[in-house]
């Protein structure tokens, strides 16, 4: 089904935070087949913020393009086929600080990237991993900062960290009836045990009125995975 590798990276440093929100508030991104997925009971956004390292496309490194930083807003979702649910994601916003890779993602997969100046910044200080990703909108840096035990620790079955990290799918609008599916493919990944973190977002700036109110709500929770390689596959529509 999925055959032909699109993408190829690795994924490194995820730093999540996590914020509950009304699933009225998605269901204008939810892809046509597709339905909310939940933690016991909870609906979730996720701010994130990664590193994509050798990243080559249809297996060609472009220059420039090969390490950059990425920050999106993502929700949860599954779609049903023969039986078996699939767990996905959907993104209400991708933002790197490259147009041609917004381009390509836009063009070829319907997604909503756009290109803004994005910072990455790591450091191992006092036995703590020191993680922090900045992207500048409207003339204000927002960021998402957190300081984590350098030993990586397994997920735990059922963890909500498992619930969050263990989604191997996106979907996107493909039409008021049709939904792009692609498969990402990469091993469990393990994480840092975050001691303390910031986050500082004009949500409402960048992402909608809807999402105004996480600026001056705590994140129900913060994680951070170390990643690893990773393929995307190829697009098929459902």
């Amino acid at each position: 089904m999925f055959k032909s590798v699109f993408l190829s990276a690795e994924w490194r440093n995820l730093l999540m935070a996590n914020y509950i929100v009304d699933p009225q508030i998605l269901k204008p991104w939810l892809p046509c087949k597709t339905e909310l997925d939940d933690y016991n009971g909870r609906h979730y956004v996720s701010l994130v913020g990664f590193m994509f390292l050798n990243t080559r496309i249809m297996g060609v490194k472009i220059p420039f393009h090969i390490n950059f930083p990425e920050v999106n807003l993502r929700f949860y979702v599954k779609y049903k086929e023969n039986g078996q649910w699939k767990r996905g994601v959907v993104f209400i916003s991708e933002i790197v600080p490259r147009p041609a890779i917004a381009w390509v993602a836009n063009t070829f997969f319907n997604e909503h990237y756009s290109y803004l100046p994005v910072r990455y910044e790591e450091r191992n200080e006092s036995g703590l991993l020191k993680l922090s990703y900045r992207w500048k909108s409207n003339n204000k840096w927002n960021s998402i900062y957190a300081e984590a035990g350098i030993k990586l620790l397994p997920i735990l079955k059922g963890s909500e960290e498992e619930f969050i990290y263990e989604h191997y799918y996106g979907y996107s609008h493909a039409g008021k009836t049709k939904t792009n599916e692609y498969r990402v493919e990469h091993p469990q990944w393990d994480i840092h045990p975050v001691k303390s973190y910031q986050v500082d977002c004009d949500f409402e700036g960048l992402y909608g009125k809807q999402f105004a109110g996480l600026a001056v709500e705590k994140p129900c929770s913060v994680f951070v995975a170390g990643g690893s390689e990773v393929r995307v596959y190829n697009k098929r529509t459902i």
